[in-house]
């Protein structure tokens, strides 16, 4: 989530930030600050380092209020926190097993009792609850001696804010950014956003207005940092957008709802060549299978079928079946799920080619 718009010079400092952490030293980009900024954390540092580049740190400081900012600026020893590291792992392990041994214990402890399960390394889920959520800064940059920075000025952004998006995008004529099926007619500098359906606007300033498949987002620019409280409210209405996007990776492929309510979900399905579903079966819902592109080979109960572009097959309630893709191409499909449960859950898997079977 960084944009390096001078990447030369960024490679240039992170070949300076390697002499420092050879000699030992955890080092942290800081980033030369053009403004009185609120939105970032700072770094003062200023005793240089012997025949490198780097600085040593003397300490992070929070985010400060636009004065605070203003005098950080005149010191000239102030510097943006980039939150991007440069270190020997053998440093930063023994910084972090001396200033926070519960986390390296829980690491540790994860790798050691974790499964390789195909292509994947899963660490242990137990050890790896336990480990405390906290950040590096707070853990080991602000207690640690080894601290160090070296200044960077290659135009840098975190992109942590939507306004901060804006501001590295191309804009037309009257400072909108304009992306995807989008119209305007008497807009001034807004951010306009469409991943699927028409947003037109008219007469908006100012603003942001983004269109997905599972939201729309439509916020006035001076009040972009509030959206951490609508995050806030669907996490206590127990929404589910904050935790799954529409379309859901898998092993085999990817799924994407598309219509969602009261006894029924249409879902588009995607399945790898050579990849397959699990042989599962579903107590409470039955779906219906329509093949879009590529070909499907189904096993219902005791039938098998090969269904090609545009047929169709049922899966009625307790049923077991598997969809698989034999062919060189990715298969996709419709899928119409209807029952009085269509949760993800509802699943009884028998065999699974990616170790996913039910107990």
């Amino acid at each position: 989530d960084h944009i390096i718009q001078q990447v030369d010079v960024f490679h240039e400092k992170v070949k300076a930030a390697k002499k420092v952490a050879e000699q030992g030293f955890l080092v942290t980009f800081g980033i030369c600050p053009h403004y009185p900024a609120t939105e970032y954390g700072y770094i003062q540092a200023s005793q240089a380092i012997l025949d490198t580049d780097g600085l040593r740190v003397t300490q992070f400081v929070e985010k400060p209020n636009y004065q605070t900012a203003q005098a950080y600026l005149e010191t000239n020893t102030y510097f943006w926190n980039s939150g991007m590291f440069l270190f020997k792992a053998s440093v930063y392990l023994n910084e972090l097993k001396r200033l926070a041994p519960d986390m390296h214990e829980a690491c540790q402890q994860a790798v050691l009792k974790g499964v390789v399960d195909l292509d994947f390394f899963r660490l242990d889920k137990t050890s790896f609850e336990s480990c405390p959520s906290e950040s590096i800064d707070y853990l080991i940059m602000e207690k640690t001696t080894l601290g160090a920075m070296v200044p960077l000025d290659a135009c840098w952004s975190d992109i942590g804010s939507w306004n901060a998006l804006c501001d590295v995008t191309t804009k037309d004529e009257f400072s909108n950014t304009l992306i995807g099926d989008v119209i305007q007619i008497k807009t001034e500098n807004t951010y306009l956003r469409s991943e699927g359906r028409l947003l037109a606007a008219v007469g908006i300033k100012d603003s942001i207005v983004i269109e997905t498949s599972d939201a729309v987002l439509v916020l006035a620019k001076e009040h972009a940092k509030e959206i951490k409280h609508i995050v806030a409210q669907l996490n206590e209405r127990g929404r589910s957008e904050t935790k799954l996007h529409r379309r859901v990776c898998r092993p085999w492929g990817w799924y994407e709802t598309l219509v969602e309510a009261p006894g029924f979900k249409v879902k588009e399905i995607m399945v790898n060549p050579g990849a397959a579903l699990s042989l599962q079966l579903h107590h409470q819902r039955s779906e219906h299978w329509v093949v879009v592109s590529g070909t499907a080979m189904v096993e219902c109960g005791e039938e098998k079928s090969t269904l090609n572009l545009g047929e169709s097959t049922y899966i009625p309630v307790n049923t077991k079946h598997r969809l698989a893709n034999e062919s060189k191409e990715a298969l996709h499909l419709i899928e119409v799920q209807c029952g009085v449960y269509l949760g993800e859950d509802d699943i009884v898997r028998f065999s699974d080619q990616y170790g996913r079977v039910s107990s």
